[in-house]
């Protein structure tokens, strides 16, 4: 199989640069999956499940956060707030969030502090979701 070049990049730290075979990413156009020599694409990337095939290794997954993605020249820039390996994830914290998370959306509050409530909700699920997928 082809490679291409990605680079994933998290707020806080550089999380994986090097070949790929394929990547997964939820956008907001829905979920695009990237081969070499996709055509190049500028997208936003929402929280969801980022799932890439590094050449002779198994798919490995990660919970991102918002960012953006772009493809240019064989090329892959995945751009997120942060993004964390399954074994990274600490499971009861992830659901002492979502829980808090849940109990701020039920409060009368500011349409920001809605808005902030139901990120943070999403975020929550979505490590949940990657820390039960490892647990398979």
């Amino acid at each position: 199989m082809e490679v291409f070049q990605v680079h994933i990049l998290a707020a806080d730290r550089n999380f994986y640069e090097g070949p790929c075979e394929s990547l997964t990413i939820s956008t907001s156009d829905g979920e695009q999956g990237i081969l070499a020599h996709h055509s190049n694409m500028i997208a936003a990337v929402l929280p969801g499940i980022l799932r890439y095939r590094v050449p002779g290794e198994p798919e490995q997954v990660a919970a991102v956060s918002p960012g953006m993605v772009k493809v240019e020249s064989n090329d892959v820039l995945v751009l997120v707030d942060s993004a964390e390996r399954p074994e990274e994830i600490d499971a009861a914290r992830a659901r002492r969030e979502a829980d808090e998370a849940r109990e701020a959306l039920l409060q009368q509050r500011s349409r920001q502090e809605h808005q902030l409530a139901q990120a943070a909700l999403a975020r929550a699920l979505n490590r949940l979701r990657v820390k039960d997928r490892e647990m398979k």
